[in-house]
């Protein structure tokens, strides 16, 4: 009899975007004229800039030449695109090239990552948070069973709220792996230097490992949020950072990101002897993982081409004009409103209404659909995400009906 991995039944948050497709197709069918907006999903619009286009193009031709053909390439990726990584990303900051695993995006890698680590490990997460963090680790076993109110026995949760402004604090307990995400998905909120140097030092101090999230970090306008956590000193002794092309780039659906694991970070066996954590992650990247396609890393190569970084900087600009629309259109509302600044997300207090009460309202007054913030856990409860990611003229018409027809 085949046995199943059980720690999968203890899932409880899976329910929140069948959910929100249950609710949208509900009201369809007892509206069938109303035109949905639908601002709750975090996938771009505009398509792959001409310079990236061209360079994937390339990349294809040249496999349908004899003479340029390329079979199986490096696992860790080519090295013109982890050159450029280096030079456009990293210039100054110590990190090798060698340093830099290149993969089909920075959401398998955050779920991936957890496999070289032990199960004995104390997890912490921000609270509210990207759900991958969460359910990785409970289907690997890491965690207990759920309370049935979003909360997984075995992790540290650390409250976000308006009294800390959304960024997580550290914990009293010791930490061992420890999930941070700026700009945050979902609330937008951004660590600035004295903030992430307080975390590097408290993971230095407790040998933790810090799994920094910066896929949000082109999204950066003000100038004291750093783009990498390793922008601070001792960082390379105690950080892994994730990167993406996908909201950047428009590369959703293409697939690239990449990962950064300095040699110097190290773990520790149950005995305490010491290992190489970019070692470990090196084996597991080379069994698991035969390498981001050929035309694909010369695509990403190109958005750090000259003419690849104004292209670039011209979709980010169009998206975080979208979030200035959405967020000044909700404050002009008598909304509470946060993020939008150094994130393509805004974050909303809901009025005197749970979640999924606003998420009906706002369906039912406006047609429009956004995530209900308790998807992301439970001090989302009473907050609100809206994607910045959609057509400005969608975004305009979202935002008129929300100014005229929700009734607050």
């Amino acid at each position: 009899m085949i046995k199943i991995n059980e720690n999968y039944l203890k899932l409880q948050a899976g329910y929140l975007f069948p959910e929100i497709s249950k609710r949208v197709n509900e009201f369809s069918k007892n509206n069938p004229t109303a035109k949905i907006i639908r601002l709750g999903i975090g996938d771009v619009v505009k398509p792959l800039s001409n310079t990236v286009v061209k360079a994937f193009h390339d990349g294809v031709q040249e496999l349908a030449d004899a003479k340029s053909f390329k079979g199986y390439g490096p696992e860790n990726g080519y090295g013109f695109l982890r050159d450029a990584i280096i030079e456009n990303e990293f210039k100054g900051l110590g990190i090798e090239a060698d340093e830099i695993f290149i993969s089909d995006g920075s959401k398998c890698d955050s779920g991936n990552i957890i496999e070289i680590f032990g199960q004995s490990n104390k997890i912490a997460v921000s609270d509210p948070v990207y759900p991958v963090y969460v359910d990785t680790n409970v289907m690997a076993g890491k965690t207990g069973a759920s309370d049935g109110k979003g909360k997984y026995a075995g992790l540290i949760y650390m409250t976000c709220n308006e009294e800390n402004n959304f960024i997580p604090l550290p914990p009293k307990e010791r930490a061992d792996l420890i999930y941070l995400c700026s700009p945050n998905n979902p609330t937008g909120a951004a660590m600035d230097k004295n903030t992430l140097k307080v975390w590097v030092e408290y993971a230095l101090k407790n040998k933790s490992v810090i799994l920094f999230d910066a896929a949000y970090e082109r999204y950066i306008s003000q100038k004291d949020i750093p783009h990498s956590i390793f922008e601070i000193e001792g960082a390379k002794d105690c950080a892994i950072e994730f990167r993406s092309f996908s909201k950047t780039a428009g590369f959703t659906g293409v697939r690239c990101g990449f990962i950064v694991i300095p040699k110097r970070l190290k773990g520790y066996t149950e005995s305490g002897a010491e290992h190489s954590i970019h070692a470990l992650w090196n084996r597991r990247h080379a069994t698991k993982f035969n390498g981001a396609s050929y035309p694909v890393q010369k695509a990403a190569a190109a958005i750090y081409t000259a003419e690849g970084k104004k292209e670039t900087d011209e979709i980010i600009r169009f998206y975080m004009e979208n979030a200035k629309i959405i967020s000044e259109g909700l404050k002009a509302k008598g909304l509470t409103v946060y993020g939008g600044t150094n994130a393509p997300y805004v974050w909303l207090k809901t009025p005197g209404l749970t979640s999924w009460a606003f998420f009906d309202k706002l369906l039912s007054e406006c047609n429009v659909v956004g995530t209900p913030g308790s998807g992301f856990g439970p001090s989302g409860e009473g907050f609100f995400r809206l994607s910045a990611f959609g057509h400005r003229e969608n975004i305009l018409e979202a935002i008129e009906r929300i100014k005229t027809k929700l009734n607050i």
